[in-house]
């Protein structure tokens, strides 16, 4: 089951009790765009906003990581999301933040999650409709279903890194991995996790979709890739590591999970192994 839905199966169905539409958007602290307030002033018909750093565990100074499933399930519960849902996400980039979001929920073990494919921008360039103003959702009961199989923490990927299996995948850009480019966050050392591969997301997508399933596979293929292994992603802070962990899905892999910490965490702590 692919994991998008079209701007045309989402317009036939926009009025539907059975959709649950979410704005995932979010962008880089240097855009300096606020996505909340953008949101407000125009959206799809009927969605409701995920705030990215907002529903995320505050007991850390990582940004934007899963918080307890407990927490998630009050918090998307509010939003009007419910277990019977089929959760629809998209974001205002294309495909950018919608992937993070996508596998948040399947992690908290939601039962049929879907991205809107070209995201806020195709539903614009066709002249659908769209809604000013605060969401106002009927509460909605999730129940959470942890699935650890889609995470990996430091300790796990600490030891797959000293394996140098080649089954870690950095989402960020050549130059960060390689560490000719400085972080964008402070204080992180530059370079990548030992082991890894460098696999920029944005060899993935064109014009804010996702490629083809061939042609993710042949990309995969070219960078000695195996999809039968198990797969760890990783980027700056968890959100382009998740666009990487859906076109591995698409490709055919069966095993993926994300490092929800990355970068931020690995190249934050004075005792982790850096190559650059």
């Amino acid at each position: 089951m692919s994991p998008f839905v079209s701007t045309d199966w989402l317009a036939e169905r926009l009025q539907s009790p059975e959709i649950a539409l979410v704005d995932a958007s979010w962008y880089m602290p240097a855009a300096q765009r606020d996505p909340h307030a953008e949101f407000v002033a125009s959206h799809l018909p009927g969605a409701v906003f995920f705030d990215i750093d907002g529903i995320a565990d505050k007991t850390t100074d990582l940004p934007h990581m899963l918080p307890e499933p407990e927490d998630f399930a009050h918090r998307v519960g509010a939003l009007g999301i419910g277990d019977a849902h089929t959760i629809v996400i998209y974001d205002e980039s294309g495909l950018f933040s919608a992937p993070r979001v996508w596998w948040t929920f399947r992690a908290m073990g939601a039962r049929d999650v879907r991205i809107l494919e070209g995201g806020g921008p195709k539903w614009r360039s066709e002249n659908r409709p769209l809604a000013t103003g605060e969401a106002s959702p009927r509460p909605a009961v999730f129940t959470p279903r942890f699935r650890p199989e889609l995470v990996r923490d430091y300790d796990a990927v600490l030891s797959l890194s000293a394996r140098a299996s080649g089954t870690i995948l950095d989402a960020r850009p050549a130059n960060r991995f390689t560490g000719e480019a400085p972080e964008p966050r402070a204080g992180l050392k530059s370079g990548h996790i030992p082991g890894s591969l460098s696999m920029p997301s944005t060899l993935l997508t064109a014009d804010g979709r996702m490629r083809s399933p061939e042609e993710l596979r042949r990309i995969f293929t070219e960078a000695r890739v195996d999809l039968t292994q198990p797969l760890v992603t990783t980027c700056g802070s968890g959100i382009t590591a998740s666009v990487l962990a859906l076109g591995l899905e698409i490709a055919g892999a069966q095993q993926v999970a994300v490092y929800d910490g990355s970068w931020t965490e690995w190249g934050g702590r004075s005792d982790s192994p850096v190559e650059k």
